[in-house]
């Protein structure tokens, strides 16, 4: 009896280990080409993602991309040109909105690119192809829209909620709204890849302060994902510290209101369930001593046991 018990307990030491190492292993590879919101025009919001192991890139963004790009060689995450990067590696766009922050690397770098889809909610494409590739304020690089079409890049309308594949890669995308200064739009994406996926937010700002429910709908949405640990990040940005007021957030969030909607998330998925969970901090906004208030500020209010990541340009990390 005494084996047989043994034996039991090495079985499912054994099993709960080979589980363990199956929800740390990675299967996304991330390159920052920029990590900020504000007024550093060379290290703006756009963050490469693929499957590990391959060099099928999606741009989550793109504020800026060229100079994250020569930022990644230095680093030695690319061995080939920023042209090349550009042309071969960087297979389509996922445009959370159209600010010129998240779009104007898309827009400068368009006439060296090669053919590629770039993917957007409604509301965002229109705004993307009336007031940028509108063939007056740039030429028209796409297949829509006024003017002459180039027809360099494919634009796809995402509908919410819809699985849609990514071409060229083997990931598919779901968005959902988000408010950014209501009623204004942004979006989450929802990267699938086989059964694992990662989610990146947009500019958002919190319901309590939006008036919005868009939030709790996503982490409703996400919440068996965490549940099942198939989720391997989150992706979401702390434009301010805690001291910014409420009226002057426009539509992005602090550290407290981040901990909050995390706490949301966690009553969804379960006690615990955060533990250890990836959060990708997006979008700190300049002066240096606001990026480095929000960061101690974050670390100070971590209750949840989350494990906060603080990209930084050209340099690729794994989820």
């Amino acid at each position: 009896m005494t084996t047989i018990k043994t034996l039991l307990i090495c079985f499912i030491l054994i099993s709960m280990n080979s589980i363990a190492q199956k929800q740390q292993k990675s299967t996304f590879q991330v390159v920052p080409l920029g990590v900020k919101g504000g007024i550093d025009e060379k290290n703006l919001s756009a963050y490469l993602l693929a499957p590990i192991n391959t060099k099928d890139f999606i741009c989550l963004d793109a504020g800026t991309i060229n100079a994250g790009i020569e930022k990644a060689i230095e680093n030695k995450v690319f061995k080939i040109s920023a042209s090349e990067v550009l042309r071969k590696y960087i297979k389509g766009y996922l445009i959370s909105h159209a600010h010129l922050d998240h779009v104007s690397g898309l827009i400068i770098n368009s006439p060296a690119d090669s053919s590629k889809t770039v993917y957007a909610t409604k509301r965002c494409m229109e705004m993307i192809e009336n007031h940028y590739f509108n063939d007056q304020t740039w030429a028209n690089f796409g297949d829509e829209g006024p003017g002459f079409h180039i027809k360099r890049y494919h634009f796809q309308t995402l509908n919410i909620g819809e699985e849609t594949p990514i071409t060229n890669t083997t990931m598919t995308v779901k968005s959902f709204p988000l408010s950014h200064v209501n009623p204004f739009e942004s979006t989450a994406f929802l990267i699938r890849n086989n059964d694992t996926y990662v989610l990146y937010l947009g500019d958002t700002g919190a319901d309590a302060v939006e008036k919005s429910n868009n939030l709790k709908e996503l982490w409703t949405a996400i919440a068996p994902l965490i549940q099942s640990q198939q989720l391997k990040g989150v992706f979401i940005e702390v434009s301010f510290p805690n001291e910014q007021p409420d009226q002057f957030l426009f539509g992005h969030l602090t550290p407290k209101y981040l901990i909050n909607e995390l706490h949301e998330l966690e009553k969804l998925a379960g006690k615990n369930s955060l533990n250890g969970f990836k959060i990708v901090v997006t979008h700190l906004k300049p002066p240096g001593k606001n990026i480095k208030l929000i960061k101690e500020q974050l670390k100070n209010q971590n209750d949840l046991g989350l494990k906060f990541i603080f990209p930084q340009q050209g340099k690729r990390f794994e989820l």
